[in-house]
């Protein structure tokens, strides 16, 4: 007889991927808080002292660095909330199911990217 294909992963596997998400979730919450606090405390190190020359390019050199910090802030956000509804798929035991061809995403997809949706070859199809 044959073994049937696994439509789910088992409590014990769920709970080993809530795990290392909350390890995921809680650093990137501290990275985005750390970016945030770049972006609003950016006139804490300021030039008062120095030439009105070198305070122009250290000005134009902050508002690049601020932008910067603000893109990879909203990235680190959306990160987050894919990470959080992850967690949500794991309460509802969907979780490791693609989204597109119902089947099993792999168990090592998975562990490099937790809040994965979809296999890589429905991810694929779709480019």
């Amino acid at each position: 007889m044959a073994e049937m294909e696994k439509t789910r992963y088992t409590d014990t596997e769920l709970e080993e991927f809530r795990q290392l998400i909350l390890t995921k979730l809680a650093n990137a919450k501290s990275d985005y808080d750390m970016l945030r606090a770049t972006i609003t405390h950016a006139t804490s190190n300021d030039t008062e002292d120095t030439s009105p020359t070198y305070k122009v390019l250290e000005e134009g050199a902050a508002t690049l660095s601020k932008e910067e910090n603000e893109r990879l802030a909203a990235h680190q956000m959306k990160f987050i909330r894919n990470l959080e509804m992850a967690l949500i798929r794991i309460e509802n035991k969907t979780y490791g199911i693609c989204k597109t061809t119902g089947k099993l995403i792999p168990k090592e997809r998975l562990m490099r990217v937790p809040h994965a949706t979809e296999t890589i070859e429905a991810k694929e199809a779709r480019k």
